[in-house]
Order: structure tokens, then sequence, then C-alpha cells
């Protein structure tokens, strides 16, 4: 496996040798200048999930910060706690470094390496991430007192894994994961603004699969309403709004679609997205979230498709 293809958590660590602070400095402030330069829209596209209080991270490819989107949006969907969500993600990071592989030992596949021939689904459905995420959590919540369980008894409950003390190294991460997607934690995606254009109702179909069976929000079709202003609009809409009277659940699954629309943007296609009074542009501000109504410019731009509180703006390049 290459270093890539690790999740990488970041820890402040003591101050280094005054020697190789010079050199690290430099080469930082190089880096600096360089991202800066495009406004953080060169190099490789990256997400990192983060505590608000900025203490842990952790730097995802495109491809695990998506998957991990997806099965924290089914447990949210599912209505279940974070602490749920916080098995599932260390259980993935586990079994496959939240990858969505189609091979294993014996016959194990996919994020969570199941398998066929012990129940799980068959090879196509295990390859789902959606449905994969579903009926992990599903056996999940089928054990009694799993959310009081220590997560490496939780986990193998449900795994049956050769390796059960496994999973406990990864539930600090796993933490802030579930923070980024469905708590308050903070999720960016940097590199370059999409160049082809993406699919509208393949983001409307995604993310109404996987919350089809939550009650608390609708998908309202229609032409957009940056196009009803009269502004000039590059992209295609897809929104999602919170129903009347849906309370905590409502806001943790607008969270969660958000997150995962951002997670998703380098292989969908996704240009912007709006969501409680802030906004995210590909290819700016570093991948950064900006309030809606900051000041213009290269380093924090205006989120010009501004969100009410109850909905989630999702736009598709075109």
């Amino acid at each position: 496996m290459s270093q890539s293809d690790h999740l990488r958590p970041r820890r402040r660590r003591p101050l280094l040798k005054v020697a190789g602070a010079f050199v690290l400095l430099a080469l930082i402030g190089y880096g600096a200048v360089q991202y800066d330069s495009t406004n953080g829209s060169g190099g490789a596209p990256h997400c990192t999930a983060s505590l608000r209080t900025g203490e842990q991270a952790v730097d995802m490819t495109p491809e695990q910060a998506a998957n991990a989107a997806t099965i924290a949006a089914v447990g949210v969907a599912k209505g279940l706690p974070d602490r749920a969500v916080t098995i599932a993600l260390a259980t993935a990071m586990q079994e496959s470094m939240l990858r969505n592989l189609d091979h294993g030992d014996r016959d194990s596949l996919g994020l969570f390496q199941q398998r066929p021939s012990q129940g799980w689904g068959t090879p196509q459905q295990i390859m789902d991430p959606v449905y994969s995420a579903g009926i992990f959590y599903d056996r999940l919540a089928a054990i009694k007192g799993y959310s009081r369980l220590p997560l490496t008894e939780a986990a193998q409950q449900v795994q049956l894994s050769g390796f059960p003390q496994a999973y406990a190294k990864h539930e600090p991460d796993a933490t802030v994961l579930t923070a980024a997607f469905a708590g308050d934690g903070e999720l960016m995606c940097g590199g370059p603004a999409p160049t082809a254009p993406g699919d509208p109702e393949k983001v409307r179909t995604e993310l109404t699969r996987i919350f089809a069976k939550d009650k608390t929000h609708s998908a309202p079709a229609g032409p957009n309403r940056t196009a009803e202003a009269g502004r000039a609009v590059k992209e295609a809409e897809v929104t999602f709004v919170e129903k009347r009277d849906g309370g905590a659940s409502a806001a943790r699954g607008s969270k969660a679609m958000a997150g995962w629309a951002v997670a998703n943007a380098h292989g969908m296609g996704i240009a912007r997205v709006s969501y409680d009074r802030a906004g995210w542009i590909a290819g700016q501000a570093k991948g950064k979230w900006q309030p809606a109504g900051a000041a213009g410019g290269k380093s924090a731009p205006a989120d010009p498709y501004e969100a009410k509180q109850d909905e989630v703006r999702i736009f598709v390049a075109r």
C-alpha cells in the first residue's frame, strides 16, 4: 500500500530543533506562496476534516473523503447517534482505509470487507457504499447496548475479525470525521474547480437514495432561484429543504448533505455548495467555507448563492 493510500492524522507536535525548524519554515513559506498564488486551486484535490478547536485534523484523498461522507450520511439518515457513525468509520478505516476495494481476504469486498459467503449480500450490493454502510449499521444497531461498549468490542461483534484490537487505533480519527460530517466539526476540500460538466440528477438521486427513509427534507424541482432573480448562473442547482418542525434531526441531516456534496465535488463536478448561511466554492479560498456576505476577493470570495438556514443548495458545473 502506498503512503498516499493512508489517512494522514495531524496533531500538534513539539518544536523541532532550530536548524531543522529554519528549513521547515522555508519550505512551508514557499508552499504557502505557491498555494496562495492560485487561490488554493493548484495541486491535487484533497480534503481535511478537523475539530473546530483545530487541535486534531485528518487529511484524506477525494476517494476517502467521499466514502467517509457516505458512511456518515447513511448513519445520520438512519437517525443513529454519533457513536454509531464513529464505530462505522473506524471499522472502514481499518478494513479498507476508506477505499471501496474490489478484493480482499478470501471473498471480502468493499469498504467494510464484507463477505458474500457470510450473508452480507451479493458482490454488487457490497460494492455499493450506501448498501454496505446500511447493512453494517443494521447489524450494529441489533447489538444491545452497543453505544456503551468499547469501540473495538462493538465493531468486533459486527465484523467477527481475526484482529479485533486493530479497530481501537482508529477511534480518535473516526471521532474527528464524525464531527466534520455530522457534528460540530469542519470539512475543507481544496483543489481545482471542475473543468467538465457534472450530472445534477445523479447528485439528486444519490442524496435522495441515502436519505430515502428520512422524512425531514424535500427536494423541490424547478428553475434556479438565481436565474429567477436575474443573475447569471453557470451551474445547475439541486436543493434540499428542511421540512417544518424537523428540529435537530433535520439540521444534522443538512450538515451531512452539505459535507457529502463537498466531499464528492471532485468526482461529481460540484462547483458550489451553500449551507447555513455559508458557502463553499471549488478552487477558491483554499477549500474553506466562507460566511455569506463575506468580502469578495481571491482569498475570501462571497457566496453569491446564499442558502437559508433550513436548506442545502448544491450547484453542479454544466
